[in-house]
Formats: structure tokens, sequence, C-alpha cells
């Protein structure tokens, strides 16, 4: 079968710049999504996330007739669901969203469709995936139960992209394909080729599953080291961003920078789909999710500390002291708030300080519903000229681009070392 349409089930940073890939190649893509906004804005040709390059190569598509978006499933040759999966409050994976996403294709499948799940998953949900389809379409068979015949293709196909350069890294990328069925890889590789310059390397779903886990628990304790020295160097009187720099020097040390934390929706949540199945072996995994999940509190001791200081040395009262957070997103240059430390880093304060609590954040609008009531949303130049405590959380360029004399307070909280 000739992949004429593509069904992409899910329309956020993953979603739509894939249905735009696909559509930027000419073919026939239906985007769905169960968030109406997105859908009627993604018909207008216009896009509800920040990402470049995105908007133009989405009103291309629009315009041209190639992508559209829907709130249900239409029949289509391959569907690819890239919806988010949470974890729950005692970190075990939620697959709430991924099950309702696969079973809202059960009407629309016919026999040689394909289908591949890429959103992040705990180990055998590609297998889990196909056994809720068999059991609501008996008529059809799938992998698991026909092999090679199997009259349905499923495979698993984890993304790796930066927010910020999605829509290259989408393109240039190497991408991961676990078929249930060498044939099931076969055909999911020659649906990514169709924009894909990367490779297709193909192997098993469950070592594709566990290869996104792995990546980003990677990077989840590389990051940990930073954050755990920036502590140590805290209690040291020692500049970590110095000692850094001073330890890479060395022709094998490459340690990360620190922060207030980790965020996003794939280094914040994986590691612990992998600890949630291993829960003995994963000591080291476990263990720098912790660091990371701690640091924001960290963080808001030493603002407090600052407060304190600030209090003794002007004699006013803490309601008459204005903290100013910098930074809302979890990366820089981007809108996306999702497991965001810097986030729950404003919140921590707001709820604790009982004067005014500005944030800064130059890429959204209106501040999340978690900060309503609790937070001014300011520009730049306001936070500089009325905060009495500075807070960096998040190095966008136009903070970045500050001199360091237009910062006149002497409490500043930097946990990026842009300001150092």
């Amino acid at each position: 079968m000739n992949f004429d349409t593509i069904s992409v089930i899910g329309l956020g940073y993953i979603g739509l710049p894939t249905a735009a890939a696909f559509a930027s190649r000419r073919k026939r893509v239906i985007g769905v999504d169960t968030n109406q906004y997105a859908v009627d804005t993604i018909n207008r040709g216009a896009i509800h996330i920040i990402e470049p390059d995105l908007d133009r190569v989405v009103t291309d598509a629009v315009r041209q007739g190639l992508l559209r978006a829907v709130s249900q499933p239409q029949p289509a040759d391959a569907f690819l669901i890239a919806v988010p999966t949470p974890f729950q409050d005692d970190h075990e994976p939620d697959l709430s969203y991924v099950k309702a996403a696969a079973l809202s294709l059960v009407p629309v499948l016919e026999p040689g469709c394909l289908v591949i799940l890429e959103s992040t998953s705990p180990v055998g949900t590609t297998e889990q995936m196909a056994g809720w389809l068999a059991a609501a379409r008996p008529d059809l068979t799938f992998p698991h139960q026909a092999g090679e015949a199997a009259d349905i293709n499923i495979a698993y196909c984890p993304e790796r992209v930066l927010p910020g350069k999605i829509m290259v890294e989408l393109i240039k990328n190497d991408r991961v394909i676990g078929g249930m069925t060498p044939r099931c890889s076969a055909r999911a590789a020659e649906l990514y080729r169709i924009f894909l310059e990367g490779e297709c390397v193909v192997t098993n779903a469950r070592t594709a599953e566990m290869c996104k886990l792995t990546e980003n628990s990677f990077r989840d304790v590389n990051i940990a080291f930073a954050n755990e020295l920036s502590v140590i160097c805290a209690e040291q009187q020692i500049n970590v961003w110095e000692l850094i720099a001073l330890a890479n020097r060395h022709p094998r040390v490459n340690i990360l920078q620190p922060g207030p934390g980790v965020g996003g929706h794939c280094i914040a949540v994986d590691p612990w789909f992998i600890v949630a199945q291993n829960p003995a072996p994963a000591r080291l995994i476990r263990t720098a999710r912790q660091v990371n999940d701690d640091k924001p509190d960290w963080v808001v001791e030493k603002v407090k500390a600052a407060v304190a200081d600030c209090l003794n040395d002007s004699g006013r009262g803490s309601s008459d002291v204005t903290i100013a957070c910098f930074g809302l997103a979890f990366k820089p240059d981007i809108d996306d708030l999702r497991e965001s430390p810097a986030l729950h880093v404003t919140e921590l304060i707001a709820r604790w300080h009982r004067g005014q609590t500005l944030a800064v954040e130059p890429n959204v609008d209106a501040l999340p519903a978690s900060l309503d009531g609790l937070v001014t949303l300011a520009d730049r130049d306001q936070a500089l000229a009325t905060a009495d405590v500075l807070v960096m959380l998040v190095d966008h360029r136009q903070f970045r681009a500050l001199a360091p004399s237009a910062i006149r307070q002497r409490w500043v909280v930097d946990t990026r070392g842009v300001w150092r």
C-alpha cells in the first residue's frame, strides 16, 4: 500500500511538526487533536505553539490543501500516535492518553494500515497497544497474532528532537524504528523516508522503547551531577561555573551546566518509566531524578536568604519587597512550560512571599493557571526597574543580552550563571 494519506494523532510539539514534515513532501496529512482551539488554529494556517520555521511550513501546507486538522480520526494509510505519556503521583506511567488515541483508530482501521507509536513509553507499551486494538477489532489480525501475515502493521519510533530546532532535527536526525515484525519495521522505515534525511536504524519494539528511555536517563544523570556540584560549590564558596570551565579543559571531561532543575516532556519524565519497571536495579537513575527534583527547593532557600539580607539591610517589611523571576519555560527561547522547574520555583516563591512576585517570560502572553492570583506577568525592563531581588531561572536570549550595568540589584540568585 502506498502512503497517500497519513494521519497524526496529537498535534502538539511533536505531532504538528511531524504532520508538517510529511505535508512538506506533498503527502496528504490529516492531523487529529481533541483540543478544538488547536484544530481551528491549524485550519487557519496558523500554529498554537512556538517553534522556529513551523509556522511557515504549516501555512504553506494548509494553503495547498495538504494539511487539515480534525477532532476525530478519519481513514488513512498510516497513523502516527504522538500524545503525552505523563506519570501519576507515584511516578507510575500514565498510558491513558496512548490507550485513548489507539482505541480512537478502531473504526477506521483497514487491512494494510500501519500504526506507529511515537509517544515515549515504558517497555512493552507497543505490544500492549497491539493487544488493545486486537481486542477491539477481532475481524483483523495483528502482529502478535499472525506475525508477518498480519492485516495491521505496528511499530514504535520515538522522536529525538530539541525544542527550538525541531524542524531541522526532525529531518536530519537518525530514527530508531522498532517494528513488531521485520515487515512492520520495513514499512515504518519506508514511511519515515518520505521526509527523513537521517538513517532509519531498525530494531525490535522493546529495544526501541528502551532506547528512548535510555537516552533521556543518560542526560538526566549527567545534569544531576552538575546540579549536585552546584550545591556543593555553594557550600564551599566556589564559583561553580568557573570550576566547570576549568574541569572541562581536561580532554575527557565534559560537565554540563547546572540550573534550577530539569523540565520538559522527556528528561524529567522518562527516567521514572525505567525506575517504575525496575525499582531495585535502577539505583543511579532514581538518585539522579531525586537530585534534579530537589533542586527547585534548594533555589527557593537561596531566594529566602536573599530576601532576608534585603530586609536586614533596608529595614523594610517583607510585604514591601518585590521579587522578579526571570523565565518560566523549561529551556531557553521556547514557550513550553511542561514540567518546568522555573515555573515550579516561581510558584513556590509566590506562595511563600508576602510581597509582590513578578514573572518575566517573553515567550508567553498569559500566565498558566497555577500562577493566577499569585504572580504578575511583567516585561524585562519593568522587572529590572521595580524588583528588589532578581531570580535568574531560564537564560532566554533577551536576558543574556543584558549588559552588566543594567543589573543594579544587590540581591541576585542566578541559577544559570548569566549575571555572575
